[in-house]
């Protein structure tokens, strides 16, 4: 089976390219598509190859207020651009997406890898997803149409299923940057390069007295745990900085586990997912409360 090999140098013929071949598999990195090639598990008939688009691999500042309030601004991260820059250009201001890039893989897959393929892939266990719904950024999708912005607790609609319509693509994510610490965990069954059996994203928006959450490989779509982010707000001493409540630590690692859906496969169990997510929620905001008082 032959496969037709598209290879566009602008944006506007990259969004050409997708309208007139919208079964072509858009291709950056490749650590997610060329895998699937290569075990046979899917055969596209044309595949889009999106490096020569250089505007893909910026990423831009508003330099502005964020819309949450933190101060912080935006980032318009393009699609393109790899988690290795993520760590070493962006580790300060976006630092739960940058703890979750090192967990990705080994060194040559964070250099090749990108935040839009894994947003691309829409699986429940990428790993730049829980602090992207902590955070709560917005994915931008482009076609021929026009442009639109999607929440990214929007943009997920099953296992590996997302809204991207079939003419679209990924243009950017925008992340904004937070006023408050934040932190990211998963569990695997080693220390790299490695899925995560369960994954957890947590961000501080100290300047709204809010709590942002996102739950990886625990449900058919990575999902954030509302209720876990409703008892922060409500019961974290915020004004005070006084120490975090066991009582509020135990009961907020509860609701995120309850929030999960989490099932039985080769990498774990339904029930140890749940324990080990009540377990990372309650340590990761034990650690970005100590961030928050010591700041």
């Amino acid at each position: 089976m032959s496969v037709e090999f598209l290879q566009p140098s602008t944006w506007d013929d990259a969004l050409a390219a997708k309208t007139a071949y919208p079964e072509a598999v858009p291709i950056a990195g490749g650590t997610d598509v060329m895998v699937e090639v290569n075990f046979d598990r899917r055969r596209p008939a044309a595949l889009l190859d999106l490096t020569r688009v250089t505007e893909l691999a910026e990423w831009t500042s508003d330099g502005g207020e964020g819309s949450s309030g933190s101060g912080g601004g935006t980032i318009r991260l393009g699609a393109g651009v790899s988690y290795r820059r993520v760590i070493e250009e962006l580790g300060e201001r976006l630092p739960g997406l940058a703890m979750a890039s090192r967990t990705v893989g080994s060194p040559q897959i964070r250099n090749r890898g990108t935040v839009g393929g894994n947003l691309g892939s829409a699986s429940p266990a990428g790993d730049a997803h829980p602090p992207l719904l902590a955070v709560g950024a917005e994915v931008e999708l482009a076609s021929t149409r026009g442009t639109r912005r999607v929440p990214v607790d929007a943009f997920f609609t099953g296992p590996k299923r997302s809204v991207l319509a079939a003419d679209e693509l990924i243009a950017a994510v925008h992340v904004p940057v937070t006023a408050g610490p934040e932190q990211f965990a998963k569990v695997g069954t080693r220390n790299a390069m490695v899925i995560a059996v369960c994954s957890f994203g947590l961000a501080l928006h100290s300047g709204r007295c809010s709590v942002g959450t996102g739950i990886g490989s625990a449900a058919p779509t990575p999902v954030r745990a509302v209720a876990a982010e409703e008892l922060a707000a409500a019961e974290l001493p915020w004004q005070s900085r006084a120490p975090l409540p066991d009582a509020v630590a135990a009961r907020f690692g509860e609701l995120v586990a309850a929030a999960a859906a989490p099932i039985d496969d080769v990498r774990g169990t339904a029930g140890y997912r749940r324990h080990a997510l009540r377990v990372l929620a309650a340590r990761t905001l034990r650690w970005a409360w100590e961030e928050y008082r010591c700041a």
